[in-house]
């Protein structure tokens, strides 16, 4: 037999219903410096990609000419390698674009997540921080950075 009536339940569940809630609010929203970079990485990613996608073909024609003229390689390979190079690139950066928009698809959700923790996911596509590019601009609010040399070194 149950000792207490469905009202006392009812009032029971609703205090408890009400402490937990008022717990979470407290919990949570007290860490007082919140980390958003996750969550502004994410919406760079997915701003800037297309940018990046456009200028594929720029940027591999960039990084084609710095090859020629920066690697010393035989007079063969420089008549031979700047159709197929080109080629090559602009697949890659156009390839790496995309994987840059995914990947701030992939990060929005965890982003949010931690928007109220003084914690911070690390890049699962570390290129368009590292790489060097057409625009780079950095700001508190958004990094415009497009345009990403993601066949090249930036270390």
């Amino acid at each position: 037999m149950n000792s207490l009536s469905p009202v006392l339940r009812r009032l029971a569940a609703r205090l408890a219903l009400v402490g937990a809630v008022f717990a979470l609010v407290f919990v949570v929203s007290s860490p007082v410096s919140a980390s958003p970079q996750t969550l502004k990485r994410s919406v760079e990613n997915l701003l800037l990609w297309p940018f990046d996608l456009v200028l594929s073909p720029v940027v591999a024609g960039k990084t084609v000419y710095t090859n020629l003229r920066d690697i010393d390689d035989s007079t063969a390979v420089k008549v031979a390698y700047p159709v197929p190079g080109f080629a090559f690139v602009t697949f890659v950066q156009a390839g790496s674009a995309t994987i840059r928009g995914l990947t701030g698809l992939i990060e929005f959700l965890p982003g949010l997540g931690l928007l109220f923790f003084e914690t911070d996911l690390d890049p699962l596509f570390d290129p368009p921080n590292d790489s060097e590019a057409l625009v780079d601009f950095e700001n508190p609010v958004l990094n415009l950075k497009f345009g990403v040399s993601y066949t090249s070194s930036g270390y």
